[in-house]
């Protein structure tokens, strides 16, 4: 049995939610896609930033690009309070629960898009009471964490 489930978001459109409670420390779902380099994500107009993007940094010279329906995980909205967390292991992304999560409950992790000038076109609809109100972190590029 899957412990997510695809419903309509209060966030987005889509979202992902818990299809029972889910224990701190849970791997849920993995992010899938294709491995690309730094330079093609860079280049492709694919992932020009007007345009929704399902890309992860995995290391200096390689990213992971989710934008494929196989990639469930990519349904997982923003939330500047989140419930999960994204962690690498290898050139693999997985989604975490940080907190321990109650049936129903709507599955989110924090984007962190860079803080530079064209941050406002990205604001946050996470309604949260922590909301910051744009999904922003400082740092140029957004990179998985290591287990």
């Amino acid at each position: 049995m899957k412990i997510y489930k695809i419903k309509k978001s209060k966030i987005d459109k889509n979202g992902l939610y818990a299809s029972c409670d889910i224990k701190k420390g849970t791997r849920i779902i993995e992010y899938k896609g294709k491995i690309i380099t730094s330079k093609q994500s860079e280049t492709n107009p694919k992932f020009d930033n007007g345009k929704a993007i399902y890309l992860f940094n995995i290391n200096k010279n390689f990213d992971l690009d989710g934008d494929f329906k196989f990639n469930t995980a990519r349904l997982i909205n923003h939330s500047c309070d989140p419930n999960c967390e994204v962690y690498g292991e290898g050139q693999k992304i997985w989604i975490f629960a940080m907190k321990d999560i109650k049936k129903d409950e709507e599955l989110s992790y924090d984007y962190g898009f860079a803080f530079d000038k064209d941050f406002k076109q990205y604001p946050c609809r996470c309604k949260s009471k922590n909301c910051v109100g744009y999904i922003v972190r400082e740092g140029s590029r957004w990179r998985i964490k290591k287990r």
